[in-house]
């Protein structure tokens, strides 16, 4: 699967064209008549595909047009499933035995295949005519002509007209965006300047730009203000910028020749005091164009881009690349104030009984002015019914209503639309199959992609890599909204704003990429043949009243699992099948799995299901099977192994069969228990999977064992040969100690990039970790000494760090030298040893979680400044001290409460404590003595292993500390 499979505009043309030429390629014992039929249908659908491939490139196509291309398109979905059987009829041929009785077999089955043959040859007859028919419609509509002309369009009126003529008095939430892009452009500077204004269609980019140029621009010799299309025209903008700057003195006659015009606006602003805004750029080769126009003299010049897309934003900042003002969404009171002046103009002129739907309108409107603008004079022409309100405010996210400023707003997001390259609008599109403010797991999103074939590889890119790279250009590109980071700054999870939800979702349809089914919504494409399903409800009755064809499908998503569901085995295509939520879940739902012959994905989030049926072996095609959330499947079928096609296998914690070297395609492994039914084949399979870059285990062998060293030795041995190979990503837990197997660990694994040993201190970390030079990532248990910490401190790329420390009493202290950790961005620490931190200590720190004992803080004179050193963390930006109360005056809390504060406000970026209190209750009332019930009881717990503590349910959504992409394996999707 390395190039792009399918896609929303050409359907599954590529797919289909490649398993054609694999079947006249292979040799397959085809009848001589079958193979001049498949030969002929690859050669029509090439033919066909060129100018499907140009008339995904149109974004207006005249009816006519548009319905023999979804033909074609549908047409291609109906061939390859028809293909797609017959090639698993020839690979599937069973042997049969020999004798009398192989014989009569035999003769039997001879007949079936004769039967489902002729059966497969009527169908491909019935598709060739179709594909015959195609092409004779193609002539006759004179589709090739039409695409042709196609290319002359009438200039559209700009969208942005509003905004530029926008009176000040009228606007919302403009006035600290104004004052910080004016604060970015600086004051009297000698150089010329350029700084970004960057954020989605629709948030007030073009505004905020042209309020700035009215309120600066005449302190400028000259200045001009001109706006670009995606497909500029160079030479019309270029005669703009120069009629607006020389005003009296040009001429309208002059040159059009590009180069020229570059060259006469060069000239004139070389000694000039200038002001330009560009705005909507949408490309870095139309800026390396225009600033080549722009004389880099010394008298202060400046220069606004505004744009949708990050990169873009970068490459136009001058002279540094963080000259960007990101412009947010609007917080909630101006969101109101919008939107109430909009239609009552004040808030409290709003009728009671419109208040609440109001409130709920604004809130799906996300902050977007552009939304709560669109939704506020959508408003206006209803009565003040809250039933009409309600009708609005429900149909965001379902195509809204026909209304004209909701054509406006549409067409304004179009355009981001329509500028993505096609492999990015099919994953664009693909996320209308998720209900609204659903958050969605980059990882999780990019198998789905992966499964889907919506994903090409170039270069030798691993899948997984590519699509993290489309996931990051459409973040990039403002179309999804990041919701966590990861420790390296990646992003981990996203959602879709409602409004861009609403239109991807129309778009989906439109297309019959995608159709939806929930309560309060139903959209499906006129045509009955649905190709991606997404079922969102609670009762039997929203189904029976559709009369749609499953039998097409290729991806369902089943948010909300009821007994009357449909059963799999109406889903003969599947590729994709996502039961999410499904808490009441049936076994027996999954008893016809092992019949989808096409399933490339399962997930399965269901805590009732104990198992999967052994016919799961039989999914020949399968590459991610996610088990993450059936915590109660402890074991994996024998057939598992079967897999040979499987790269992510993602459980909670199970066993696995022996057999497991068969999986030689495994890439990530997580979380297997290895125990004393384990069988050690199994272990030594388990480190011949060359290509497995993930690994999650559960050691759970204990020092008792009467196999504990054979146990071992395999164990230490299967990490060597990993660690030798492709092995990136580590984490093990256990409720024994690991000790041994860190000093034997040879070769060091030079590629490990992250890594966790959870559920007992480690007595030591090893020297040779220090010379992980690719580990950035350690989660880690270990006794805490002055030694320890330096070593740790020695990681020459380790970027975050949780520290475990169950060892040690309160009196111990450990110093955070100014020598060690460099790179590190992140730190949390746990346990009751003190760390002081040294002048210059963690230099580029930005994140800071750790923990302090009140009552020996008051006591002890070792820790130098009652802030623990944090006053020389230069970098720090986000501070969370957990301060534990038990024996502590109330006087000596609130002391080093306010030394914690004033430590923080002298660093640079002035972060504001979180400071927890915990054990309030054990501080010392009066002089009569401490509480020691309660600082024994906290001691206690602290110490105890976290193997008792560590939790595999949902995690806390936004906890940036723990978010790793390799290490984080407990989490869902």
């Amino acid at each position: 699967m390395d190039g792009i499979m399918a896609s929303a505009a050409t359907g599954v043309m590529s797919s289909l064209l490649a398993k054609l030429a694999d079947l006249l390629r292979e040799d397959y014992q085809m009848q001589k008549g079958m193979r001049r039929e498949i030969a002929f249908l690859k050669d029509e659908l090439s033919s066909m595909n060129a100018l499907v491939e140009r008339l995904a490139d149109m974004e207006v196509l005249d009816p006519q047009t548009r319905e023999w291309r979804n033909q074609v398109r549908e047409m291609t979905y109906d061939i390859e499933d028809c293909v797609d059987d017959y090639m698993r009829q020839l690979r599937n041929e069973p042997q049969r035995p020999s004798g009398v009785v192989g014989f009569f077999l035999g003769y039997v089955q001879k007949v079936k295949e004769l039967v489902t043959r002729h059966e497969t040859a009527e169908q491909i007859r019935e598709l060739r005519d179709r594909i015959v028919e195609a092409g004779h419609r193609r002539k006759r509509y004179k589709i090739d002509d039409a695409v042709k002309s196609a290319n002359i369009n009438v200039v559209p009126v700009d969208r942005r007209l509003p905004a530029l003529y926008a009176e000040l008095g009228d606007l919302v939430g403009i006035s600290v965006p104004i004052d910080e892009v004016i604060k970015l452009l600086g004051d009297g500077e000698q150089g010329m300047k350029v700084v970004s204004i960057v954020g989605c269609g629709g948030l007030g980019k073009t505004t905020i730009a042209n309020q700035v140029y009215r309120k600066i621009a005449e302190q400028f010799d000259c200045q001009a203000f001109v706006s670009l299309s995606q497909n500029p025209d160079m030479v019309m903008m270029f005669r703009s910028i120069l009629s607006q700057v020389k005003k009296d003195e040009w001429d309208s006659t002059s040159s059009s020749d590009k180069e020229l015009l570059i060259s006469e606006l060069r000239d004139f602003l070389k000694d000039k005091r200038y002001f330009i805004v560009i705005d909507d750029i949408w490309s870095t080769q139309a800026w390396n164009t225009i600033k080549f126009a722009l004389f880099e003299n010394t008298y202060g010049s400046i220069v606004i881009a505004t744009t949708r897309i990050h990169t873009v934003a970068r490459s136009c900042s001058f002279p540094h690349h963080d000259l960007v003002y990101e412009l947010r969404m609007l917080n909630e009171n101006d969101s109101k104030r919008l939107f109430f002046r909009r239609i009552f103009g004040s808030e409290d002129k709003c009728p009671h009984q419109l208040k609440e739907v109001s409130i709920e309108t604004i809130r799906k409107c996300g902050g977007l002015p552009l939304a709560i603008i669109t939704m506020a004079s959508l408003l206006t022409t209803k009565s003040y019914s809250r039933a009409d309100w309600l009708k609005v405010c429900n149909s965001i996210g379902s195509g809204l209503e026909k209304n004209w400023d909701v054509e406006e707003m549409n067409m304004i997001l179009s355009l981001s639309y329509s500028h993505l390259p096609h492999h990015l609008r099919t994953c664009l599109l693909y996320l209308s199959m998720f209900p609204e403010d659903y958050v969605i797991k980059r990882d999780y999103l990019v198998r789905r992609w992966v499964a889907e074939g919506f994903i090409s590889a170039h270069g030798g890119r691993k899948l997984d890599d590519e699509g993290e790279s489309y996931f990051n250009e459409l973040i990039n590109r403002s179309l999804i909204q990041p919701v966590d980071y990861q420790y390296d700054g990646r992003i981990h999870s996203c959602r879709v704003h409602d409004m861009i939800l609403d239109f991807i979702t129309c778009k989906a349809v439109q297309e019959n990429f995608v159709s939806i089914i929930t309560e309060r919504k139903q959209m499906l494409a006129s045509q009955v043949k649905v190709h991606r399903l997404s079922l969102d409800h609670h009762g039997q009755e929203l189904l029976t009243s559709y009369s749609m064809v499953t039998t097409h499908v290729r991806s369902l998503n089943i948010f909300r699992y009821f007994e009357d569901m449909w059963p799999l085995s109406n889903f003969q295509v599947l590729r994709v099948l996502d039961l999410d939520g499904n808490e009441n879940l049936d076994s027996s739902y999954l008893e016809d799995v092992g019949k989808l012959f096409q399933l490339r994905y399962l997930r399965i989030k269901a805590s009732n299901i104990i198992t999967l049926p052994e016919q799961i072996g039989e999914l020949q095609f399968m590459v991610v099977l996610d088990l993450l959330n059936c915590p109660n499947i402890i074991e994996l079928p024998a057939s598992i192994v079967k897999l040979r096609c499987l790269k992510w296998l993602i459980a909670h914690r199970v066993r696995l069969p022996e057999g497991i070297g068969n999986m030689q395609a495994l890439e990530f492994l997580s979380f297997i228990v290895v125990d004393y039914t384990t069988s050690i084949t199994m272990l030594q399979e388990l480190g011949g999977l060359t290509k497995l870059s993930t690994l999650g285990l559960d050691w759970r062998i204990g020092t008792q064992h009467r196999d504990k060293n054979i146990y071992t030795g395999n164990f230490i041995s299967m990490l060597g040969k990993l660690g030798r190979s492709n092995l990136r990503y580590l984490t093990l837990i256990s409720p024994w100690s690991l000790d041994f197997f860190l000093d034997s660990w040879s070769p060091v694994p030079y590629l490990l990039q992250e890594l966790g040993i959870k559920g007992w201190d480690l007595s030591k970390i090893p020297a040779w970790m220090a010379s992980l030079t690719n580990l950035t990532y350690l989660d880690i248990e270990v006794k805490l000494t002055q030694e320890t910490l330096q070593t740790i401190g020695n990681f020459p790329s380790l970027l975050f760090l949780k520290l475990h420390s169950n060892m040690g009493g309160p009196w111990e202290s450990c110093l955070v030298s100014s020598r060690s950790f460099q790179c590190l961005k992140k730190f949390n620490f746990i346990g009751w040893t003190s760390l002081i931190f040294e002048g210059g200590a963690m230099p580029v720190l930005d994140t800071l979680e750790f923990q302090i004992l009140a009552h020996e803080a008051q006591n002890s004179s070792t820790f130098g400044h009652p802030d623990r050193g944090i006053r020389y963390l230069s970098a720090l930006r986000k501070l969370t001290v957990n301060i534990h109360c038990q024996g502590a005056r109330i006087e000596a809390v609130e002391a080093l409460e306010a030394a914690i504060r004033m430590g923080a406000s002298m660093l640079p970026n002035h972060p504001k404590p979180a400071l927890h209190r915990f054990n309030v209750a054990e501080m010392i009332k009066d002089d009569a003595g401490i509480k020691k019930q309660g600082h024994e009881e906290d001691r206690k717990q602290l110490s105890t292993p976290a193997w008792f503590f560590f939790n595999t349910s949902e995690p806390g959504g936004g906890q940036e500390m723990s978010l790793s992409p390799g290490l984080d394996l407990l989490q869902d999707g």
